[in-house]
């Protein structure tokens, strides 16, 4: 191959950029990506950047030796609009075409959207726009934030704001939060670190829609004495356009939560729209084999838009250690390697660190390996929770006990396959 092409300058489109170097591939590498920015860690955007506790510089994922480095051609800010994989050529939304012998699909998801959403003061959080945007709104408190979604993203951004000193309600439709990924037990005691951290908790009912009234003023200019000097810009005093503001979210069983903010946390959507047209199997992302290899050959899939092996798994580890896989696979022309990882997750949410490893089955019993549950949370110290079945440990529960759990991983690891070791 002489030209590879990264479609995605995500977490796992960085990966795959560092794999091709370090496989060998000399060739012109092009990585597209659709935001302006160098390509960043999504996980500290719902936890320290939304805090304050850390700044942008600290979530970049390359740093300008590595860029050398990778010797790629950066471009930015434009988004891939259609893949002619027989052609094999990649068609941007500003016109210009890329020649390519092979494609690296790392485009990701996006934040699903509820109707209505356009209200000033609805956010979701999935991007760097989206969570700067988040921060500024969240200076204006205290403020009555109701969070839409009990899971990761929800429940790590609940925890953020409360930290904050707003006055924050999660929302979850189901009948707890975090059911499909730790089991009724377990997320039964991991739901109680939300009353602990005196956010409320709303489940087993959805959400019927949003209640706005009033507008909100933007301005399209700035004050004339500005950064730029007093003649750079006019001033504008009066806004250009308005829009309504979120007052509530109103709830299936008719009642109606107050609210300044709003963040929609109901899950994301696979970037898969640009490839509607090519010849590429899409059901729920990307669909792939074992080893991240589409029906073509030349054509790749990584991170949350990739569907390997039956499954889309949208966690940091999977986006770290599916491309070293697909790299191979694509520099090999055929599928030679499978992701053959353990699932491996993690969450800090209240103070508190969640990780979890293994597959979880309905069959499975949960036993307290170590640690306790006291009035329905973890006790001081944190637990160890191993899931059984039929006299073996299928998966394993950890809340603040990392070293008890990172041994119980490598068990498990060597019981049921070879795992990749991830960052904590």
């Amino acid at each position: 191959m002489r030209t590879v092409t990264v479609v995605g300058a995500s977490l796992s489109g960085v990966y795959a950029a560092r794999e091709l170097r370090a496989q060998g591939f000399d060739g012109r590498l092009v990585i597209v990506g659709d935001e302006p920015h160098r390509p960043y860690d999504r996980p500290p955007l719902s936890k320290d950047f939304l805090t304050g506790r850390a700044d942008e510089d600290q979530l970049a994922l390359t740093d300008a030796e590595e860029t050398a480095e990778l010797d790629a051609e950066w471009l930015l800010g434009v988004r891939a609009r259609g893949l002619d994989a027989r052609g094999r050529t990649v068609l941007l939304d500003n016109g210009r075409t890329v020649s390519t012998d092979g494609v690296v699909i790392a485009t990701g998801a996006s934040a699903r959207r509820l109707p209505g959403d356009d209200l000033a003061g609805v956010h979701t959080l999935r991007t760097l726009d989206d969570a700067r945007a988040l921060r500024q709104e969240l200076t204006r408190g205290p403020l009555r934030v109701v969070v839409i979604g009990g899971g990761f993203i929800g429940a790590e951004t609940a925890s953020s704001c409360a930290a904050l000193g707003h006055d924050v309600t999660v929302v979850e439709a189901a009948p707890l939060p975090l059911v499909p990924h730790l089991g009724p037990d377990m997320a039964a005691v991991c739901a109680a670190l939300h009353r602990r951290g005196g956010v409320g908790l709303v489940t087993g009912i959805g959400v019927a829609g949003l209640r706005g009234s009033g507008t909100v003023r933007s301005h399209a200019g700035s004050d004339a004495a500005s950064q730029d000097g007093p003649a750079a810009r006019p001033a504008v005093a009066e806004s250009v356009a308005s829009r309504h503001t979120v007052t509530g979210v109103r709830l299936t069983d008719g009642r109606t939560l107050p609210a300044d903010v709003v963040i929609v946390g109901i899950g994301a959507v696979p970037n898969t729209g640009w490839l509607a047209g090519s010849t590429l199997a899409l059901h729920d992302g990307v669909l792939c084999d074992d080893g991240c290899v589409t029906g073509l050959p030349q054509v790749v899939a990584v991170g949350d838009v990739a569907r390997v092996g039956g499954a889309r798994t949208e966690h940091w580890t999977s986006a770290t250690e599916q491309p070293r896989v697909a790299v191979r696979n694509l520099l090999a022309g055929s599928t030679v390697d499978s992701v053959r990882s353990l699932p491996y997750f993690w969450s800090d949410q209240y103070g508190a660190r969640i990780q979890f490893a293994g597959r979880r089955h309905e069959a499975d019993t949960v036993r307290i390996a170590e640690g306790a549950i006291e009035d329905g949370a973890p006790a001081e110290g944190g637990l160890l929770a191993l899931y059984e079945r039929d006299g073996r440990t299928t998966a394993v529960l950890s809340v603040d006990r990392p070293r008890p759990f990172m041994r119980a991983r490598r068990e498990l690891a060597r019981s049921t396959g070879p795992v990749e070791p991830a960052a904590l």
